[in-house]
């Protein structure tokens, strides 16, 4: 909708720069006409102060033009340059909203004290009317240098937005929407019946206390104003909580697509974590933090629709009840499989060859050069309980290194290579001379090697736990250390781990020799984070995006095309009969066209997705949410 009625036309009065364009353009201009001179950096700087302090207010927007363009070095051909650089500066919110902007031309306005020689080609490749972008105009010399600006202009003078929007007396309600202090002067004089602060490219807390409303994307204002738009639902107004310190990929990944983002560096509680999930539509964790129950079943966890463990275990998500609510959990299996192994391989080498023993008398300045307690691992027999991803990579690095694998799983696995697959636990536990755990973290492997299991092992067997801190009882791990069974260890995983890196890592294992501690970093190098921090993003942004579940932990798996010329309706519930015939029937009775539909079902929830032409009746989706085992339900275009 437009207009209210015929009579009273609502008008978009909307700023350029850092508004409609991510960039103030005087300040880029400064830039390219700059570039190569040695005091460029100085000069663009004190323009950008300059542009800093009108747009907040703090000196008189006339003195402010007037010292800009003096330090602006610019000719025609800079300009045709910017023109260039600016087509693709088109704040991301407007650029999806064009379809909006060309149907309601004739009532949206660019009112910028910008200049018109580089604004109006940017606002008409956008759909705008070039009679309908107000500016102020560069003089020239006959060489084409820009000498100053056209002084008449309205917009070139203090409160120019207020005397401008006076001459051109626009019938109707008037919306202002910008980042400056000239902006909300127009709301301020009364001209503008509502100042909208645009804070998508730059939030000036003085303009954001002057405002009646505060947007962080053009879609948000579209939304607010129930206009016709891009997106369903504003990607400014879904939150995003990433916690235990995620990669910063996986922050500018949710940025760049115009979500709200927070990031905390270390672990919650759960009261900690019920706080903060407050209004949070993602949630991103690592293995520290625990998505209970006690969490899920609170009120502030109402909005929560995905979550990624940015990490291979998922035992810390409550998996069960996140699917009885609709929420869709996705982690990162294989992103840091390579990291996990080599980490493996080198304690290995380092326990047979005693080097942590050698390096602690090194630093104590004893030099003792001695082969004594020093093996190859060539020839050596590794015991790998768990054949995963991890498990089976492991396997055939290992054999390449001359060792011979053998595995135990409790699910039937395909050998790699000349691995040998062992009947039991038991089995395995007396043919290694290294055994290296590799399971997950479900509760029944909890302590599933303990002084039962040390007893059954070789003497002198060196022993791996990079997987998860439960799968081994930590006290007999130390009295198999100190009765010689287990000749050296590395522990990469405890039953207790601390949350943050400021609190003390407590446990008996510490002080013992040949112990190779190490602070759950299996998985924690560089590679793997990055990895990490592209892929989890990713299955987030096709799940809230497209509706895709594909590589869920705990959702029915459907892969989805692309959304094309249609409303993508997305309907989560209890997996009981009929409910598909139900939601189909409310399709026949407003005779909408379905355009694709896909259904996935678990023993406990379906999903159902139905793309259906846009020309809809309202009535539609109050009657899908309000099927009867209906659990959630959401709309994409």
């Amino acid at each position: 909708m437009l207009t209210k009625t015929a009579e009273q036309p609502v008008n978009f009065v909307i700023d350029f720069d850092s508004t409609f364009t991510k960039v103030e353009g005087l300040d880029e201009l400064a830039a390219i006409a700059l570039a190569g001179n040695k005091d460029k950096d100085k000069i663009v700087g004190e323009i950008k102060s300059i542009t800093d302090k009108g747009m907040l207010g703090e000196i008189g927007f006339a003195d402010s033009l007037k010292a800009r363009v003096a330090l602006l070095p610019a000719n025609r051909s800079h300009v045709d340059e910017l023109i260039e650089f600016l087509m693709g500066q088109i704040s991301p919110s407007f650029a999806r909203n064009k379809e909006f902007i060309s149907q309601n031309a004739e009532h949206i306005y660019i009112v910028s004290s910008g200049f018109k020689d580089f604004i109006v080609p940017v606002a008409v490749s956008m759909g705008i009317k070039a009679e309908n972008v107000y500016a102020n105009s560069f003089v020239y010399d006959a060489e084409g240098n820009i000498t100053g600006f056209d002084d008449t202009c309205a917009l070139s003078k203090d409160k120019g937005k207020v005397i401008l929007l006076n001459e051109l007396n626009l019938q109707g309600e008037i919306y202002a929407i910008g980042d400056g202090y000239t902006d909300y002067e127009m709301r301020e004089a009364g001209l503008a019946s509502k100042f909208f602060a645009f804070t998508e490219n730059v939030e000036r807390q003085k303009v954001v206390e002057k405002a009646d409303e505060v947007v962080a994307s053009f879609d948000e204002f579209l939304y607010i104003n129930g206009l016709c738009r891009s997106q369903s639902f504003p990607k400014s107004k879904i939150k995003v909580l990433l916690l235990e310190n995620v990669h910063p990929k996986a922050v500018a990944a949710f940025k760049t697509e115009g979500f709200q983002v927070e990031l905390l560096k270390g672990a919650l509680d759960e009261d900690e974590l019920i706080e903060k999930i407050k209004g949070v539509s993602i949630l991103g964790l690592r293995s520290k933090t625990n998505l209970t129950k006690k969490v899920l079943d609170h009120p502030n966890a109402s909005r929560l629709m995905a979550v990624g463990a940015f990490c291979i275990g998922t035992n810390q998500i409550n998996l069960q009840e996140c699917e009885r609510r609709g929420i869709a959990v996705f982690n990162a299996p294989y992103s840091n499989t390579r990291s996990v192994v080599e980490m493996a391989i080198g304690e290995m080498i380092m326990l047979t060859r005693d080097l942590v023993t050698k390096s602690n008398k090194m630093h104590e300045g004893v030099w003792d050069k001695s082969a004594t307690n020093s093996f190859e691992i060539r020839g050596k027999k590794l015991g790998l309980v768990g054949y995963g991803s991890i498990g089976t990579q492991l396997s055939v690095i290992a054999e390449a290194l001359g060792m011979q694998v053998y595995f135990y799983d409790a699910v039937d696995k395909l050998a790699l290579g000349n691995a040998k697959k062992c009947k039991s636990l038991d089995e395995l536990l007396g043919i290694a001379d290294f055994i290296s755990m590799h399971v997950d973290g479900r509760k029944t492997n909890s302590n599933i090697i303990g002084e039962r299991e040390f007893a059954l092992m070789k003497d002198n067997v060196i022993f791996l736990n990079l997987s998860r801190g439960h799968v081994v009882d930590i006290q007999a791990l130390v009295n198999a250390l100190k009765s010689g069974k287990v000749w050296g260890a590395a522990v990469d995983v405890f039953p207790y781990e601390p949350k943050t890196n400021d609190e003390a890592f407590v446990n008996e294992l510490r002080g013992l020799p040949r112990v190779i501690l190490s602070p759950h970093v299996g998985g924690s190098t560089e590679e793997a984070q990055a990895n990490i921090g592209e892929f989890v993003p990713s299955k987030l942004l096709q799940f809230m995006n497209n509706g895709s579940t594909y590589g869920s932990v705990n959702f029915p798996e459907i892969q989805l095309p692309a959304l094309e010329d249609a409303h993508r309706l997305l309907h989560t519930h209890q997996n009981v009969p009929g409910i598909l015939a139900k939601i189909n029937n409310v399709f026949a009775k407003y005779n909408v066209n379905i355009k694709g539909q896909y259904l996935k079902t678990t023993n406990e929830i379906g999903y159902v997705i139905t793309d259906v032409a846009k020309e809809y009746a309202d009535e539609i989706v109050a009657e899908l949410k309000a099927l009867d085992n209906t659990i959630k339900f959401r709309m994409l275009y």
